[in-house]
C-alpha cells in the first residue's frame, strides 16, 4: 500500500473514533508498527495529528463563531486598531478566518482597500462599503464557523495575491508554531501564506499557548505579531531569530481614540 494511502486510512480511522493505537492501525492497515509511526510522525510533521503514547489523536472540533465573537472584544478591537494602521489606502489585504479578522474588518470602513476573504462574517461587514473592493473567495461553506474551505478555496487562492494577509490562530506554541483546531482550516491558511507579501499574526492573550493540533507555519513564516499578551521568554527568543517584529496592543480602553481609528 502506498503511504499516501496509508494516511488517508490513519486520519480516516481516526477522524470516525476508531483505533487509535499504533497496534491496532498496524493491523487494520496490514503493516508493521514500525511503518505505522514512520507514518503518524510524518503526519504529525505536517500538522495533521498529535502523536500521543501508545499512537494518535485527531482534534477536530472547535466553538461556533458566534460563542467565540462574545469573548474578549476589548483585545481584539485594540489588536484589530493596530492592524489596520499598518496599511495604506490602496493597499490590498487578505483576512483570514476568525473573531479578531472581523474586528479588523470593521476597522476599514470608509478606506480605500482591496479585501479578500474566505470569512463570510468579513464578507457581510464589508459588502455594502463601496469603497473597498471586495473578493470573496470560493469553496465548502464551515457552517458553524462562517468559513469556506477545501480545494477551491485554495485554487482561488494560487490565483491571487496580496500585500498583507491578517492569519488568526487557534495556539501560539513556545517556538513560535502557530497552531490550529481544524485540520481543514490548515491547507487554506498555508495557501494565503503563499499568497501574501507580508504576513501579520493576530494573537489575543488567550493564543498563549492557546489550543491546536494542527501546525499552520513556523515563526520563519511571519513578518509580524500583534499582541496584547506579554509573550513569554521563550516564544519571544523564536520570533526574534526569526525576524518577527512584536507589535504590542494595549486594551481598547487604552488606546483611546486610536480604537476608533
Amino acid at each position: 500500500m502506498l503511504a499516501e494511502r496509508r494516511h488517508q486510512l490513519i486520519l480516516r480511522a481516526l477522524r470516525s473514533g476508531g483505533p487509535a493505537a499504533v497496534t491496532d492501525l498496524s493491523e487494520q492497515l496490514g503493516v508493521s508498527p514500525a511503518t505505522v509511526r514512520r507514518d503518524l510522525v510524518k503526519l504529525e510533521e505536517d500538522g495533521l495529528l498529535t502523536r500521543v503514547h501508545g499512537g494518535a489523536v485527531v482534534d477536530e472540533g472547535d466553538q461556533p463563531f458566534e460563542e467565540v465573537a462574545e469573548v474578549r472584544v476589548a483585545e481584539k478591537d485594540a489588536i484589530a486598531a493596530h492592524a489596520a494602521a499598518m496599511v495604506a489606502d490602496g493597499q490590498s489585504l487578505l483576512l483570514d478566518i476568525g473573531t479578531t479578522a472581523y474586528r479588523l474588518a470593521r476597522q476599514l470602513h470608509g478606506r480605500r482597500l482591496t479585501v479578500i476573504t474566505s470569512n463570510l462574517v468579513v464578507y457581510e461587514e464589508l459588502a455594502d462599503d463601496e469603497g473597498i473592493e471586495l473578493v470573496l473567495l470560493g469553496g465548502m461553506v464551515r457552517r458553524e464557523y462562517r468559513s469556506l474551505v477545501g480545494f477551491l478555496t485554495e485554487d482561488n487562492l494560487r490565483q491571487l495575491h496580496a500585500d498583507w494577509l491578517f492569519l488568526g490562530t487557534s495556539g501560539v506554541r513556545p517556538g513560535g508554531q502557530v497552531m490550529d483546531t481544524t485540520v481543514v482550516e490548515v491547507p487554506v491558511k498555508r495557501a494565503m501564506i503563499n499568497a501574501s507579501d507580508k504576513v501579520v499574526l493576530l494573537a489575543d492573550s488567550a493564543k498563549f499557548p492557546g489550543t491546536g493540533m494542527a501546525k499552520v507555519c513556523g515563526p520563519e513564516d511571519l513578518d509580524a505579531v500583534v499582541t496584547n499578551a506579554p509573550v513569554n521568554p521563550a516564544t519571544r527568543s523564536a520570533f526574534e531569530e526569526a525576524g518577527v517584529d512584536v507589535v504590542p496592543a494595549g486594551t481598547a480602553g487604552e488606546q483611546g481614540e486610536a480604537g476608533a481609528a
